[in-house]
């Protein structure tokens, strides 16, 4: 394993080129710490290692009964424990969404090494993504109210708000910064992490633990995705239920989890020592206004925010050596996304690997991105490209190379993440490889 800012000299060409000034902004950003709940594991290490080997995550529903259903898998973190994180009485006080944010940014924290050792408390924000939040639990302290009475609503009830974890992660961690909540479907994550990115390169704040976090799996919001026939049908046997850009791909793995990551100043990571796993270099976001649910069919809008986030990195197409693809695993989506990367790559993107880690973790809606933005960092660090799992048939609609077999070894200096979500949205986040 390299040390994640070795100097490459062959890597003068891409740095040399200039970075888009975006409304003044002047500082670099990098990130310092890593946290993650996720059907995977709790941390980041049993993440790496299902990602790295291909390894699903998958298995059949337990939380519930959905036996009703046509899709009967999921994406379950088994053996957490948010005692482990929280005082008991605020693990009775807030939604599962929260313990698993929670849990993230503890871990991420802990992984940056104590940043408020160089930083004022008063500029360290909190920004956190999430789609659905604690509407699960909105749900059941409504029926609990229906039920048993007013006597048996708990108090805590309307704290169930999206804004309630990143405000949470501030007070146990006494950052004074501001605490923003983005709830902007499938990209929640990623538009958090542009604007944590936004503030602290424009000098706004010097960091930001920065993240998502997703607990969708309950009976009605699994029926109703259900019914919406997105999810994968392919039950037997559960581990090969996602698989995106195959030909026999049915639908996505609904799933659960946190990611959490702490960006800040180069120059003050710098100056404390701090380990750096990879510059945040580059964001762009875009609206296809067309459809709540369903991807404009041109994906013009979708390869503008990739072009976005490329220029202000100040990357061209030809510098970038792996995309971490949305990937679904849904029929239209997946085509449509192969589409837009061939218009943002051109000539170069037969030979350029791509690969959905939702293959092996399913989709964790607004976590989704900030989930695999800490794979990215992993992938960068230990110079592997992850493999897609489960494709079994090639699709003339999907035809590049989605690193079917198996991981690679790689040294990455430029990487692309993707993000598309209801509502018409589009996301894309840029790593490059942080320089000595």
């Amino acid at each position: 394993m390299r040390a994640p800012c070795e100097r490459r000299n062959r890597y003068a060409s891409y740095r040399a080129a200039p970075r888009r000034k975006i409304s003044g902004f002047l500082r670099r950003v990098v990130i310092t710490g890593l946290g993650s709940v996720t059907p995977c594991g709790v941390g980041v290490a049993p993440l790496w290692e299902h990602v790295r080997h291909g390894r699903s995550a998958i298995g059949p529903v337990t939380t519930f009964d959905a036996s009703g259903c046509a899709s009967r898998v999921a994406g379950e973190v088994h053996g957490f424990q948010p005692d482990e994180f929280l005082a008991r009485r605020d693990v009775h006080a807030f939604s599962r969404s929260v313990h698993l944010g929670v849990a993230a940014a503890r871990l991420a924290w802990e992984d940056a090494e104590q940043p408020l050792r160089r930083h004022d408390r008063d500029r360290v924000g909190v920004c956190i993504g999430s789609a659905v939040a604690a509407i699960g639990r909105n749900i059941e302290d409504g029926l609990t109210f229906f039920e048993r009475g007013i006597g048996r609503v708990h108090p805590m009830s309307p704290l169930q708000y999206p804004g309630s974890l990143p405000s949470q992660v501030a007070i146990m961690l006494g950052l004074r910064g501001p605490t923003y909540a983005v709830s902007t479907a499938c990209t929640a994550s990623a538009d958090a992490l542009g604007l944590a990115y936004g503030q602290v390169a424009s000098g706004v704040l010097d960091a930001v633990l920065v993240g998502g976090s997703e607990a969708p799996l309950f009976p009605g919001l699994f029926s109703a995705f259900d019914r919406l026939q997105v999810l994968s049908r392919a039950n037997d046997p559960p581990e090969r239920a996602s698989r995106p850009f195959s030909r026999d791909r049915s639908g996505f793995v609904l799933s659960e989890g946190a990611a959490m990551l702490v960006l800040e100043a180069e120059e003050a990571a710098r100056e404390r020592g701090a380990r750096v796993y990879a510059e945040l270099a580059g964001f762009g976001a875009t609206s296809d206004a067309f459809h709540h649910i369903r991807p404009a069919p041109d994906g013009l809008q979708a390869a503008r925010a990739l072009t976005q986030a490329l220029a202000a990195a100040g990357v061209g197409p030809a510098d970038v050596d792996y995309v971490n693809a949305h990937g679904t695993g849904t029929v239209e989506n997946d085509a449509i996304e192969t589409l837009v990367l061939k218009r943002v790559f051109g000539e170069a993107v037969p030979r350029l690997p791509i690969s959905s880690s939702k293959s092996m973790f399913g989709h964790l809606i607004g976590a989704s991105a900030a989930v695999e933005l800490v794979v990215c960092c992993l992938a960068m660090r230990h110079g592997v490209v992850p493999p897609t799992i489960n494709y079994t048939e090639p699709d003339p609609a999907c035809d590049l190379d989605y690193v079917t077999d198996g991981p690679r070894e790689k040294s990455l200096r430029v990487v692309l993440s993707t993000s598309f979500g209801f509502g018409s949205r589009n996301a894309a986040l840029v790593l490059r490889e942080c320089p000595a």
